[in-house]
This record gives structure tokens, C-alpha cells and sequence, in this order.
């Protein structure tokens, strides 16, 4: 994939880049692995907005992902490259031996054609194949990384994200993570081999406010530009700083920098290395 700039006839355009689509193969998604996206605007179950800044946008369809790559020793040729209005990456339309179809992660270099395969033993380790940690070799990049065996991949699927095995000891396998922490994960949790592709996605720049809003984002008002009834940061005349020793949350809490991790979280024992600057 690359990316294009469009010629600037408005100002909106000027500063606006796209995705060229160049490595997408077919724009029909497969009928049978798609569902109607609902729209919650950001909203729980009570009607309470819990996440602001979420309503509109265009309509879409969810493609369902295989993210638990749990059709074991039964190869599938890769049909499609597809684009996913729901996520960076693209998606490969995989059609396997006993006739079922999948969707899953593009990672880079898989190309239409190729044959993929997930299995619980060592198998090749070629782009797009599947297999625990334990046989992965040290080095090499994998993505859609299980946290518990049989989960479905929870990390590294976003666009151009890569996870590197640092070694194997005992019941888990030493993981890099893109943000400088290892972590420990249990060695029997199933992996995909390559880095995530449409790594250009990262380069793409919105342009003009009525792109957010087709993506479903609604604008997003400075805590500064407020009044100080509706936020801590708000009043005063013309540009002023926030007054305050701390950033603060629209509700008064201390925010930027803040430590947000629970000091007993269950998951701390896993973590060998905290990303950068960050202590355990």
C-alpha cells in the first residue's frame, strides 16, 4: 500500500492524504462473514454516554475475523486481499481444504495464491502460518498473539505491528511487545508468523474535519475553550494556562502522566520489563 495526496483545490484537500488501495485485489467482501455494524454512539446499556465524542458516520458491515486460527492441520489458499472499513490492516478471504471460508489478518508479503496452514505442532515458519510460541524461532516477527490458549489473538493486530520472541523457558515464552515491554505468555498460545501489513496506515492524514465525522468521530471541545462550570481548565479571558499544578479530566481527576495500572493487578506477575519509563 502507499499513500496519495490529492491535488489542492479546496483547503480541505491540501492537507489531506489517502490510501492508494493498490494491494487490494477484490472490493466484494464475502456475503456469508459479514454483519451489520450497530451503532451505540458511545453509549452503555443504560443510555449513558461513557465514551464522548462517538456518533454519526457512514454505515458498515463487520467482516467476521478468524482470530483463534483454529482449523488445525487443513491448508487454505489465500483468494482475496480485502479492505476493512473497520481496522488499518487488510484482510486475506482464506478458502480452505474442506471448503470453508475465513478472514484473517494480511500480515506483509502474503500475496494471493499462497497456502497458509494453523497447527498445534511446528510447522514452516512462513508468512501467514499459525503455531504456539514454543516453536516459534527467536527473532522473528509474529502478531495476533493469544494471551490464554484457545482465546483468540488479543495482541498486535493493528496495522504494521509485529511482537518478537525473546525465548522459552519452562511454561511461557519470553515476548517483546512494540512499546519496549517483555511479558511473559503461556509457550502453549497460538501466534501468527509476520508483521501486520498496511504499515503506510500510520501516514495517513485526515484533512478536513468531515472525514472525522464519516469515521464517527463528533468534534472534540479544548477543556481550556470552556467555561469553569463545565471544566476545570476553563475560564479566564483569551488564551490562558490552566492554572492548575496538574492537567486535569473533564470530572477534576489528575490526567497526562498519571499512573492508571492497579498496583495489584493479576497480570503484573507476567511483566519482566515495563515499557519505557514506566516502573512496576
Amino acid at each position: 500500500m502507499g499513500i496519495r495526496k490529492a491535488k489542492p483545490t479546496s483547503p480541505g484537500l491540501r492537507s489531506a492524504s489517502f490510501q492508494d488501495f493498490s494491494d487490494v485485489t477484490s472490493v466484494t467482501p464475502e456475503k456469508s462473514l459479514l454483519l451489520i455494524r450497530k451503532k451505540h454512539s458511545g453509549r452503555n446499556s443504560g443510555g449513558k454516554i461513557t465514551v464522548r465524542h462517538k456518533g454519526g458516520g457512514v454505515k458498515r458491515y463487520i467482516r467476521l475475523i478468524d482470530w483463534k486460527r483454529d482449523k488445525f492441520d487443513i491448508p487454505g489458499v489465500v483468494k482475496t486481499i480485502e479492505y476493512d472499513p473497520n481496522r488499518g490492516p487488510r484482510i486475506a478471504l482464506v478458502f480452505y481444504k474442506d471448503g470453508e471460508k475465513r478472514y484473517m489478518i494480511a500480515p506483509i508479503g502474503l500475496e494471493v495464491g499462497m497456502t497458509v496452514i494453523s497447527s498445534k505442532k511446528a510447522v514452516e515458519p512462513k508468512i501467514g502460518n499459525a503455531m504456539p510460541l514454543e516453536f516459534i524461532p527467536a527473532g522473528l516477527p509474529v502478531h495476533n498473539v493469544e494471551l490464554e490458549p484457545g482465546q483468540g489473538g488479543k495482541l498486535a493486530r493493528g496495522a504494521g505491528i509485529a511482537l518478537f520472541v525473546m525465548s522459552v523457558e519452562k511454561k511461557y515464552a519470553q515476548v517483546k511487545l512494540p512499546s519496549g515491554e517483555i511479558r511473559l505468555i503461556k509457550k502453549d498460545c497460538l501466534c501468527t508468523i509476520g508483521q501486520v501489513g498496511n504499515v503506510d496506515m500510520r501516514h495517513v492524514s485526515i484533512g478536513k474535519a468531515g472525514r472525522n465525522r464519516h469515521l464517527g468521530i463528533r468534534p472534540t471541545v479544548r477543556g481550556s475553550a470552556m467555561n469553569p462550570v463545565d471544566h476545570p481548565h476553563g475560564g479566564g479571558e483569551g488564551n490562558q494556562p490552566i492554572g492548575l499544578k496538574h492537567p486535569k479530566t473533564k470530572w477534576g481527576k489528575n490526567a497526562y502522566g498519571v499512573k492508571t495500572r492497579r498496583g495489584r493487578k493479576a497480570s503484573n506477575r507476567f511483566i519482566i520489563t515495563r515499557r519505557k519509563g514506566k516502573k512496576l
